[in-house]
């Protein structure tokens, strides 16, 4: 899903000499109109390499890219799970267990689309401390009248998409494993099967401080989730 970390994420895989990723291909509306659209990129991509020359200097012998539930995925998603098993493709789930945090980050990267707050230029990932923390100022205030809908379609949707791809080759992460838990990252290079590297990202995370710090209304957000199965969210955070 949108805000989760992957666009950290997938720059931490492509900093690997063997892995090749080429982000969020079905953004474009015309590569998912219907299946065979989709499947058509998929074959483009997964034959990338035979056509062109690699941009490393070293093997590729991890390809992919970045989808989106909502970009065809989810519609698609039996002839979709019959690609993958038959074309031996791996697919890693990357969900963010705080789905508060990613609303906050949702209407703040959605406010800035508008307001443009750096150099009149829309960002939704910086590179330096500077910039995150001009994005960081806004707090965005949440319809609390929604706020308990809104997660509950956050968790379905996650639980739909792993119960679709269950009999795919797959790894499930967590954003917040991945920022604690360094060595995460090792589970996923073992699962593409590939030699143990240092990755690194020049992403630099936009929302540090605690929820109650970036929330507009947080008084109302809190009085909402107290007491419901979503209570942890305004409690449980992470050590940047």
């Amino acid at each position: 899903m949108q805000r989760s970390g992957s666009g950290w994420f997938e720059t931490l895989l492509n900093s690997h000499v063997n892995i090749s990723s080429n982000g969020e291909i079905f953004s474009v509306k015309e590569r998912r109109n219907n299946i065979s659209s989709i499947v058509q990129t998929l074959d483009k991509v997964y034959n990338l390499d035979w056509y062109s020359s690699a941009s490393k200097n070293e093997c590729t012998a991890a390809i992919g890219f970045k989808w989106m539930l909502n970009q065809g995925l989810m519609q698609h998603h039996d002839e979709i799970v019959k690609y993958f098993n038959q074309s031996g493709v791996s697919a890693i789930f990357l969900f963010r267990r705080n789905l508060l945090r990613r609303m906050v980050s949702i209407l703040a990267n959605t406010h800035d689309r508008d307001a443009k707050q750096l150099n009149g230029t829309h960002k939704a990932h910086v590179h330096s401390r500077d910039e995150a923390d001009v994005l960081a100022r806004y707090k965005p205030a949440i319809n609390t009248t929604l706020l308990v809908a809104e997660l509950k379609k956050m968790d379905k949707w996650g639980a739909d998409a792993l119960e679709y791809f269950k009999s795919t080759r797959h790894i499930v992460l967590y954003y917040e494993d991945l920022v604690n838990k360094r060595n995460k990252v090792k589970d996923v290079l073992k699962f593409l099967k590939l030699p143990k590297r240092k990755l690194s990202s020049r992403q630099v995370k936009i929302h540090t401080r605690p929820l109650s710090d970036q929330v507009a209304n947080w008084d109302a957000v809190y009085n909402t989730l107290k007491g419901t199965e979503y209570e942890s969210f305004l409690h449980a955070d992470y050590q940047m």
